[in-house]
């Protein structure tokens, strides 16, 4: 008896099929973008070995990290059956916020604490007008967008707000070791994302609301309140987000976010989350959002221009969509 032959005895003994493991994991969305994702690694590597330098990895792990805090949230919104159109704005604005405190003399702590509560506000409303009046989330978030970008016009004026102080300006541009600090917050805000969606009564809940809503209902789950808080995440994601990016920056801009929501919805959805509800992973939306900014990344060092970048981007987001649609006729889950 040869060593392979042993070695598929004792797998039939312990009751593992190598065959059907190897089957389940090809099954598992995440390896569906896992695979492209490598793929573009090698291309970019081949093309332009630059893309490997410390700085240009440091780079990406930096504006992966900025996307992946406003996605996880954003992931638990979309497994809810909702969406969140107005991240970008109330990036803005608690950026705003934050800074309009620095510059009124604020403890640095308590100016975070306000643009992280103001996102938890705008979020808040948001969930309450879906949850309470059923409105659809498309209408009250894109109201949202444009009320939050409206005030950060009101309160800047069109003017960035500077100079921050350089101890808040450190959150943003500083490191521990070689690692950028927003790297370590986008880190534990995916494993808290992973744990409450994955493993609590609450990520449960979310599940059967995004399933079936009426059927959550029944089974005894309050709807209205897991609508409002899921909203509440991504507003104080998105605020996190524009807090930290402010830092970065040293300087609180108008028109920070422009374009943000399309960004964390597409890098989701592409990192396997439903659009229609009931079925996504934190660890999915990770890849997502890695394989945009890797591939946003190598289209600039491969020189591509920028408007074949938004074409790409475009086309993969209606491709994910796609697969996401045949997925559900298969399983006889479509709406």
């Amino acid at each position: 008896m040869n060593d392979e032959t042993v070695v598929e005895t004792r797998a039939s003994n312990v009751g593992i099929n190598p065959m059907k493991v190897v089957k389940s994991l090809l099954n598992k969305r995440e390896v569906g973008i896992a695979v492209p994702l490598i793929l573009i690694l090698i291309l970019v590597a081949i093309v332009n070995p630059v893309f490997y330098n410390t700085g240009n990895l440091v780079n990406v792990l930096r504006q992966t990290s900025f996307t992946f805090i406003i996605a996880v949230p954003m992931t638990i919104v979309l497994v809810a059956a909702g969406l969140d159109l107005s991240v970008g704005s109330v990036l803005a604005l608690a950026g705003v916020t934050t800074g309009l405190a620095l510059l009124a003399g604020v403890p640095i702590w308590l100016a975070i604490l306000i643009g992280i509560g103001t996102g938890m506000v705008v979020g808040g409303i948001s969930g309450l007008l879906i949850a309470r009046f059923s409105i659809p989330s498309l209408i009250v978030t894109l109201g949202m967008m444009y009320i939050a970008r409206g005030l950060v016009q009101v309160l800047t004026r069109g003017k960035p707000i500077y100079p921050l102080p350089d101890d808040f300006n450190f959150i943003g541009q500083g490191f521990v070791g070689e690692i950028p600090i927003v790297v370590i917050v986008a880190a534990a805000v995916g494993v808290a994302g992973h744990i409450l969606l994955g493993r609590t009564v609450f990520g449960r809940s979310v599940y059967a609301v995004g399933g079936n809503r009426e059927t959550a209902r029944v089974s005894g789950i309050n709807v209205n309140r897991i609508l409002i808080w899921v909203y509440v995440m991504t507003g104080a994601g998105a605020a996190l987000s524009g807090v930290l990016t402010t830092a970065r920056l040293g300087s609180a801009l108008a028109n920070t976010g422009l374009g943000m929501e399309l960004q964390v919805i597409a890098a989701v959805i592409i990192g396997g989350t439903s659009m229609f509800g009931g079925s996504g992973t934190i660890i999915g939306t990770f890849i997502g959002v890695l394989f945009m900014n890797v591939l946003a990344n190598g289209m600039v060092l491969m020189k591509v221009s920028v408007f074949w970048q938004l074409v790409v981007i475009g086309a993969i987001i209606i491709v994910a969509v796609g697969v996401d649609q045949y997925n559900r006729k298969r399983r006889g889950m479509v709406h």
